[in-house]
């Protein structure tokens, strides 16, 4: 059980090893030395957080094991959102694998659980417990209940994020005030990650999906009683994890990130799951490209009409039997895998038949999940788009609600400020047809340097999107290209110091995961 803390615990010259976890929690008698001990990453992005953790090491000490909980940063983008604070999100995810990363290996830890609780968390967790390959499992902290208040039923963090352009729409009255007020003061009623099929429950579903949590945790609700049922449940599954010596390598395989793709296509997940299960499998060795994505999406219908593109939140999900139900019903329909290991110590599909047992078959008689022969789109709604704008590759989110193509003018804006500045002002016009391009903000540019070729586009540039033939193409010669190209002066960097001027300076691009350590 103590394949790695015996390391410190047993040798008679690591004595100040020994005194010193003496002194801490779990650790009453000589006999404790023989017990395993269980790193419980708390990463701080929601206040139950640390209380779920909690309950986890009370469930481990039950179970015969020593818990050890430590803290990760987190960035909430809900917060940062619209700031120069997000520059901070990206970075986070690999700040936080780092993190559980260097705790665990720091100290020898036989075992680690990540609770992670919102966007960049869960794949930052994941990368770690990859990197380390020791027994491991996550606990999602769950999805928030949907807010209301008058005349808006059911509320998200979207509606808080759409609640100004509403605002500036509705022609700033003081009734639109009010609207815009109530709308963010009630959006958020408790703890929990953004309700929405955003990138927390899209990764968490895919965690899921993986293999990497236990049946029903991605979609349990952060307030529920299962949620606190799954935290009491953890001590035996990681005794029994431990003693079988099943590792995240065993588990995250390559069909698991099939099964990965397939969830995420049929909920309609977040585009940015690509680049998070491309570091993810980078952190077991696994090669992953923009283009399994696409193979995925041409073959998987979209059937979810959850938030953003839908109307249905993650709760809905978890009243019509959660993540479970729908992976069993992808199973019976031979659309992923069930031959993988999982944490539960069984393979998916056992888990998904007891889960079936116990809970029955998807019924339709809902609507959060349509049947597949009635897909709201036929194929994924995720494309990879190439072109002279993005040759190494660019994703979409085409729903199908937006029409296949779309071609317009575009308008170039160095920051998010300046653009928001140009929707107050009414300088984009309502009907024209615009392509609003962001320079400077991507993982290099946001804390550091542009990427070419999007720095050279200019305003009135034509630009074309086909979503069938996944292109994105900036309609200039090349001729005027390379001459734009000649006259153009890099930008300084935004930091010259700390840990986003370290960021910039080892980030790969999107296409490649966003990932550090290459």
């Amino acid at each position: 059980m103590n394949r790695y803390s015996r390391v410190v615990t047993k040798p008679k010259d690591q004595g100040a090893s020994q005194a010193m976890l003496y002194a801490t929690d779990g650790i009453t008698n000589d006999d404790d030395f023989d017990k395993a001990m269980v790193g419980v990453a708390s990463v701080c992005c929601n206040k139950h957080i640390l209380g779920l953790g909690q309950d986890i090491k009370s469930s481990l000490k039950d179970a015969g094991l020593i818990g050890y909980q430590f803290g990760t940063v987190g960035v909430s983008d809900g917060i940062s959102m619209g700031t120069p604070g997000m520059s901070y999100s990206l970075q986070s995810r690999d700040l936080i694998a780092d993190q559980v990363e260097t705790a665990a290996g720091g100290h020898h830890l036989d075992a680690m659980i990540v609770v992670p609780g919102c966007d960049k968390n869960m794949p930052g967790v994941l990368m770690a417990l990859g990197r380390l390959n020791r027994p491991g499992l996550m606990v999602y902290g769950g999805s928030i209940r949907p807010g209301s208040c008058e005349g808006a039923p059911q509320l998200d963090i979207v509606s808080a994020f759409q609640s100004y352009g509403k605002y500036l729409q509705d022609g700033q009255t003081d009734a639109a005030e009010k609207t815009r007020y109530n709308t963010n003061r009630h959006a958020c009623p408790g703890p929990g990650a953004c309700g929405g099929m955003y990138t927390a429950n899209t990764m968490a579903s895919a965690s899921e999906a993986l293999g990497m949590a236990l049946p029903g945790s991605s979609s349990y609700p952060a307030e529920s009683q299962e949620k606190r049922a799954e935290c009491a449940s953890v001590g035996p599954a990681m005794y029994d994890l431990i003693s079988k010596n099943i590792l995240p390598r065993d588990i995250m395989t390559r069909s698991a990130f099939e099964n990965a793709m397939v969830l995420t296509m049929i909920l309609g997940g977040s585009t940015n799951a690509v680049l998070h299960l491309i570091a993810i499998a980078h952190s077991v060795g696994i090669k992953l490209t923009i283009d399994d994505f696409q193979a995925v999406s041409d073959r998987t219908p979209f059937i979810a009409d959850i938030k953003p593109s839908g109307k249905y939140v993650m709760e809905d999900v978890y009243r019509i039997g959660g993540i479970p139900k729908i992976l069993a019903f992808l199973l019976k329909n031979k659309l992923i895998d069930g031959n993988g290991m999982t944490v539960t110590g069984k393979t998916l599909g056992e888990n998904l038949e007891e889960w079936t047992h116990k809970h029955g078959e998807l019924d339709f008689r809902q609507d959060v999940i349509r049947p597949l022969e009635n897909p709201i789109k036929s194929t994924g709604h995720l494309r990879i788009l190439r072109g002279n704008l993005a040759p190494g590759g660019a994703v979409a989110k085409i729903t199908g609600k937006e029409g296949l193509g779309f071609t317009g003018k575009a308008r170039v804006f160095d920051s998010e400020d300046a653009f928001v500045k140009a929707v107050e002002t009414k300088s984009i016009k309502q009907g024209e047809k615009t392509v609003v391009i962001l320079r400077y903000l991507g993982p290099k540019g946001g804390p550091g340097a542009s990427r070419w070729p999007i720095a050279f586009v200019r305003d009135g540039d034509v630009i074309s999107v086909d979503a069938v033939k996944n292109t994105i193409e900036l309609r200039v010669s090349d001729e005027e290209m390379a001459e734009r190209r000649k006259g153009w002066v890099a930008p300084p960097l935004k930091v010259k110091q700390g840990t986003l001027y370290k960021y910039v300076k080892v980030v790969e691009d999107a296409s490649h995961g966003c990932i550090t350590d290459a």
